[in-house]
């Protein structure tokens, strides 16, 4: 049997790491140059290519350095500009582009970047295609560069986003006229896109953290800092809040008491109002491994089924494409719903939350209140080898050892960031206290061992 290929510089969200570090503009330029043969000259056309970033600086370089790969094999790049993941995925699906690209390291600090390729359903790039792209960027293949009149151009397609916040307006059933609605849109991909909805929509809207500098992106902002929307929400007197991260493919809540509501709460209370109203197909919710116990007691409470998979909004669109769900998600607020896009949209989200609040004429609060959580502590451990720390005897037993003391009352999940040179240390418990015990039991072995970078 022939031996299984594994990529090497495209991970679960693309190819992501520091800029010119890890992930370079040669790098950029590659992937162009194959992107526009594959699906130019070697199905003899030309290949139309969609294009958009967020706000970091290191963007314009890469987003300049594919359109270079792309027209010197003969593609046509059409460029969206600052513009969020799901709007790139949106309109490659219904503008017929051969793939979509979207330039940007979601949550990521300012200085880090990343590719992620679209196919031309808007969904993550096939593996097998994806290991084609690196055999090129390795020197493996060779493809010819475009001559004459054969030579790509790019193309300003500002309109795709314009026609992408349309869309979204349209997906809205009420007027938010009247409700006062705070957005943080982490100086990142959402700062155009997000208040022109609610705005259309009707809603007072307060807006922070909306002044991009290239450099700011997710600094102490967004979904990864959400306590500033919190204090934000109650000092406005705000009826909810949104927070997105940095290309705004997540979405996390605020209630108007300031306490956060996560993606699991949004995956029950959509769920609900799904099964409600005879939309739940197959009456079941796509989770992750990473979802709390307590929404899974708060399903069994309502009478919904749910599939739990590995961690990654990837994973959760497989399942659901597979299986025919219509709803999955993560706790971190990735949140798809398959009937109007192929990856999470965290303006979507936010309209989404919004429809249950005005139909069934209750605060986000009490939507929410059902999901008792089990207390959680996540910790995150920047290693020299994801691989060497994850497989190391000691650091098994110690994870063995954790699992076996919680027993039923609790569990501990130790797993690698498919993003970043991290492992991932998560244990759920009866309180914060033991959470937080066995969570930095198990770091001390992997720093005792030697494996912190």
């Amino acid at each position: 049997m022939a031996e299984e290929r594994k990529l090497h510089y495209f991970g679960t969200d693309g190819f992501r790491g520091e800029a010119n570090k890890v992930l370079n503009f040669d790098h950029a330029i590659k992937i162009g140059r194959f992107l526009g043969w594959y699906y130019g000259a070697n199905m003899g056309k030309k290949a139309k290519v969609l294009i958009g970033k967020d706000t970091r600086r290191s963007s314009y370089m890469f987003e300049y350095a594919l359109c270079t790969g792309l027209m010197a094999s003969g593609a046509d790049a059409y460029i969206m500009h600052v513009t969020t993941t799901p709007s790139v995925a949106y309109i490659t699906r219904i503008d017929d582009f051969d793939c979509g690209i979207m330039i940007s390291a979601s949550h990521n600090p300012f200085y880090d970047n990343g590719i992620k390729i679209l196919n031309a359903n808007g969904e993550k790039m096939m593996d097998d295609t994806l290991l084609k792209i690196e055999e090129y960027m390795d020197g493996k293949i060779d493809i010819p560069v475009a001559e004459r009149e054969q030579i790509g151009r790019t193309v300003d397609y500002v309109s795709g986003r314009n026609r992408y916040i349309g869309y979204l307006i349209s997906m809205s059933k009420y007027s938010f006229k009247g409700i006062k609605v705070g957005l943080d849109v982490a100086n990142g991909a959402a700062w155009q896109i997000a208040k022109s909805v609610f705005d259309a929509l009707g809603a007072k809207t307060y807006v922070m953290n909306d002044s991009p500098d290239g450099y700011n992106i997710n600094t102490d902002c967004g979904s990864t800092h959400i306590e500033h929307l919190q204090e934000f929400v109650v000092e406005k007197g705000l009826d909810i809040g949104f927070a997105y991260d940095g290309d705004a493919d997540r979405c996390l809540c605020v209630d108007e008491k300031g306490n956060v509501v996560t993606g699991d709460h949004i995956l029950y209370l959509y769920g609900l109002y799904m099964k409600e109203r005879g939309k739940l197909l197959n009456n079941k919710v796509v989770t992750t491994i990473m979802s709390n116990f307590g929404l899974y007691k708060a399903f069994d409470k309502v009478g919904i089924d749910y599939n739990k998979t590995a961690v990654g909004d990837r994973f959760v669109y497989e399942n659901m494409v597979e299986e025919g769900n219509r709803i999955g998600g993560e706790q971190s607020g990735h949140i798809i719903f398959s009937k109007y896009a192929t990856t999470g949209d965290g303006i979507l989200t936010s309209l989404k939350v919004m429809e249950v609040m005005l139909a069934k004429e209750k605060p986000i609060s009490e939507l929410a209140a059902p999901c008792v959580f089990y207390p959680q502590v996540l910790k995150n451990v920047r290693v020299k080898s994801k691989p060497d720390a994850l497989n190391d005897p000691d650091v098994q037993a110690a994870v063995k050892k954790v699992g076996d003391e919680l027993g039923d009352e609790g569990r501990i999940i130790v797993r690698e960031s498919g993003t970043e040179p991290v492992i991932r240390v998560m244990v759920e418990a009866g309180s914060d206290e033991v959470c937080e015990k066995y969570v930095d039991d198990v770091i001390a072995v992997i720093k005792a061992k030697g494996h912190i970078a």
